[in-house]
């Protein structure tokens, strides 16, 4: 006997998990922890000298490199859990736009921290106190123009179209979408005055990932 050809072998679909929004909680936990010591590591103000870049700084900046590659690898999984909550009412353009920004910024923090990585890694290895400055300043200042100028702006890009697609489709409520818009202006201006402002990107994934959270667990208690 043969096989039947062309007989269709229907699969069935593929349901993401309702606890998937904790990448979103574990990328809060670890890019906050990972600013946090970086921050410290740094002086506020650009200034010439490497003497910032002692045992204990280095030590601090070399942890929280080390968080940055897994809270990148949660936000990837975060931007699916956010996605998948528009099912059919995705837009395309709006996802485009969220999907582009939301690579382009984690793609500048891993070059923001390769850098930071760089300067740990060169530093003891020269001996002219004029070239560890050189090296230690320079790094240091595109390292603060890549994170803070530019990764920043584009999840403030992120920030803006993904609250544009909640207001239009609805899946998330409308005082979100609100928030979602006041810190991208925070994200898109205020940042060049305080450094610790990026830390409200974080806070807003942990706020947003407990909420859906709650909303994919809520019909199973309810039921």
């Amino acid at each position: 006997m043969t096989e039947p050809t062309g007989r269709a072998y229907p699969g069935r679909r593929m349901n993401s998990p309702r606890a998937a929004a904790l990448a979103g909680v574990l990328f809060a936990l670890l890019f906050a922890a990972a600013l946090v010591l970086m921050r410290t590591s740094l002086p506020d103000r650009l200034s010439p000298g490497s003497r910032w870049l002692d045992a204990a700084a280095a030590t601090r900046l070399s942890i929280g490199l080390s968080l940055v590659p897994f809270a990148g690898i949660a936000f990837l999984w975060f931007m699916g859990v956010v996605r998948d909550r528009f099912k059919e009412t995705e837009d395309q353009l709006f996802s485009s736009v969220f999907i582009g920004s939301g690579l382009l910024f984690l793609a500048m923090v891993f070059v923001s921290a390769a850098i930071a990585g760089g300067i740990v890694a060169t530093i003891p290895l020269l001996t002219g106190q004029e070239s560890r400055t050189g090296v230690a300043t320079f790094g240091r200042a595109v390292m603060l123009q890549v994170s803070n100028i530019y990764a920043l702006r584009m999840a403030g890009v992120l920030l803006i179209s993904l609250g544009t697609m909640w207001l239009r489709t609805g899946v998330m409520p409308r005082w979100l979408a609100f928030v979602t818009y006041a810190v991208a202006i925070l994200l898109l201006f205020v940042t060049t005055l305080s450094l610790w402002v990026t830390l409200v990107f974080p806070a807003w994934v942990f706020g947003v990932s407990i909420l859906i959270l709650i909303q994919n667990f809520r019909p199973r208690v309810e039921a």
